[in-house]
């Protein structure tokens, strides 16, 4: 049995060989599939390749030349399907154009004999009505003739006449200039003379009238001959077109004959096109039956294109893995050096003799807390053998402490003393607030006893004087004021209570109008005698007051005159009355207002 390794028939770029030999450093080549079979029999874990393309395994067969097509032959037969159904593509194209075109010859053909139809019925029309004209331009030119002949043989009666008119006039004139040369012997009769003058206008009226009647026959003649030649260039018009007609019809029956022959022969050419589509239709229906199998023939092919594509894609991506991992191995390792280099200054075989995976490690240091044992020989204290994954986690935890260590800040103590001092300073302010704070509080409450000391005298002099007001504005009333929380007189409210005479309520929302405008007038005079001003000023307090109770007001405002000033805006004149003095304003014609005062006392 004659075998030899895959890996040694394979030539490629160098930079893929090893991608290669390590896809297929399991696979040898042998003659036969016999000789294949013996070498998986004996050595199960190599893979035999046949010189047919046969592929055997300890566990898998994949057929070569007996088995699937292989991809070339595939893309060939697509191809080739391709090509044969481009082809029948053609192929009924050309039969569909030729049904089309025998489809439009036909309907040309049977557009032409229908325009030919109409063209005979027209001319047949035609003639029909050129043959009823020329009849009656044959009886009108009857009719003409008849009608010169008798004005011709008028005319040449007239013409007689006229020329015995003539003689007679001739005559006549003969006679009188005979008459007038002759000598006048005597004198002729009067009856003669008479017959003869009648005589010469009888010749004279004759004369015209036969003039007369002569120009009417020749005006009639020449109407008569104009007629007759109009109908007789109409009787050859009439020819000409019926000789025209006849030659159209001529035309129009050569044109028929030739339209059944064109039909005729469109028929038979309509005949071999319907067996030609037949034809045609039964190739189309092969064409597509064969184009149907064809596409899936190519379907299938495609499906085992795509997936021994989709194996290339596997193998090819295989190979990249393997060469990505390569390369990310070897700059790993060229990192690693560099690294070592820059950060120990020990060069990597230096480093691989000293600390390598062959010497043994040093023991660890003791943890926080953890203490040693004495004994040099402990072996706590004793350096064991490299174990790769124990190393990796001492490194780990290594790592983790010195994060946690952080950066080292050379700045450390002058931040700390800034600090500190940062720390005095807001410390001493604080210290500062504090005491402030205290100071503020008591004067918050020094201010507010005052406050309060304030409100409750101001407050039991304007209760006292209210309810005074009160019973003088309201004679046999009662009134007063409350306060709505008097433990806490910063933050109580007053209630006004009035009791108008003969009236149970209390609330000022109860009483009329003028009630609450005159319990509002006694609350201000209250505080106005509780704590006195040296003026007031009331914008027309009293509008809403009877007079009783205005006649009341007034009392007490003249009371308030003897320590104060009142400015009093008002309408009523009882309070203009007790006035010192009045300032009214009044507008002028000019639309600009004046003030105008006058002093009472």
């Amino acid at each position: 049995m004659r075998a030899s390794r895959v890996v040694d028939l394979v030539r490629g770029p160098e930079e893929l060989m090893p991608a290669v030999a390590r896809l297929l450093r399991d696979m040898v080549a042998v003659g036969t599939l016999e000789d294949a079979e013996d070498l998986v029999r004996a050595e199960p874990g190599l893979v035999a390749v046949t010189a047919e393309g046969d592929l055997l395994g300890a566990h898998f067969a994949h057929g070569g030349s007996a088995g699937a097509p292989s991809l070339l032959e595939v893309q060939a037969s697509v191809d080739e399907a391709a090509a044969e159904l481009e082809d029948l593509a053609v192929r009924c194209g050309e039969l569909a154009a030729g049904q089309r075109e025998a489809a439009e010859r036909r309907t040309a053909c049977a557009s032409l004999v229908e325009e030919l139809g109409e063209r005979r019925r027209a001319a047949e029309k035609e003639k029909a009505g050129v043959a009823q004209q020329l009849g009656r331009l044959s009886g009108q030119a009857r009719g003409a003739a008849g009608e010169a002949e008798r004005t011709a043989a008028a005319a040449e009666r007239a013409q007689a006449a006229l020329e015995k008119a003539l003689y007679e006039a001739e005559e006549l004139a003969e006679r009188l200039a005979a008459a007038e040369e002759a000598p006048v012997e005597e004198e002729p009769d009067t009856s003669s003379r008479d017959r003869l003058a009648a005589d010469g206008a009888n010749a004279r009226q004759t004369e015209m009238e036969a003039r007369l009647q002569v120009r009417t026959h020749e005006e009639r003649v020449k109407g008569l001959a104009g007629r007759a030649d109009a109908l007789d260039r109409g009787a050859r018009a009439e020819r000409e077109a019926r000789a025209r007609a006849e030659r159209r019809r001529a035309g129009l029956r050569r044109e028929a004959a030739v339209a059944e022959a064109v039909a005729s022969g469109a028929r038979q050419l309509l005949a071999h096109a319907e067996v030609s589509v037949v034809r045609a239709e039964r190739e189309r229906a092969a064409a597509e039956a064969a184009k149907a199998e064809r596409e899936r023939e190519l379907a299938a092919a495609r499906a085992e294109g795509r997936d021994l594509k989709s194996e290339l894609d596997k193998l090819t991506d295989s190979v990249h893995r393997g060469e990505v991992l390569g390369a990310e191995k070897r700059l790993r390792v060229e990192q690693l050096e560099t690294r070592a280099l820059e950060e120990l200054g020990v060069e990597p075989a230096g480093l691989v003799a000293e600390y390598g995976p062959g010497r043994p490690v040093p023991p660890s240091p003791p943890a926080e807390g953890e203490e040693l044992p004495e004994d040099p020989g402990h072996p706590r204290n004793q350096p064991r053998p490299f174990v790769r994954a124990e190393q990796e986690k001492r490194l780990r935890s290594a790592e983790r402490a010195y994060q946690q260590l952080g950066k080292v800040n050379p700045l450390a103590l002058e931040e700390f003393s800034a600090l500190e001092e940062r720390h005095k300073f807001l410390s001493e302010q604080l210290e500062d607030l504090k005491k402030t704070r205290v100071d503020l509080l008591q004067v918050v409450k020094e201010v507010d006893e005052r406050v309060e000391q304030v409100f409750t005298e101001a407050y039991r002099d304007t209760a006292r004087e209210f309810e005074g007001v009160f019973s003088r504005l309201f004679p046999g009333g009662e009134g007063r004021l409350v306060l709505t929380d008097p433990d806490h007189m910063l933050t109580t409210g007053v209630d006004v209570e009035a009791r108008p005479p003969g009236k149970k309520v209390k609330r000022l929302s109860l009483l009329s109008g003028g009630e609450r405008s005159l319990t509002a007038v006694a609350m201000l005079v209250s505080i106005f005698k509780a704590r006195p001003s040296p003026f007031y000023v009331m914008d027309e307090v009293e509008a809403a007051l009877d007079d009783t109770n205005l006649q009341r007001l007034i009392g007490i405002m003249q009371e308030l005159q003897e320590s104060s000033q009142l400015i009093v805006i008002t309408h009523q004149k009882r309070t203009m009355e007790v006035a010192d003095a009045l300032y009214g304003v009044s507008m002028q014609g000019d639309g600009v207002s004046k003030v105008i005062s006058q002093r009472l006392r």
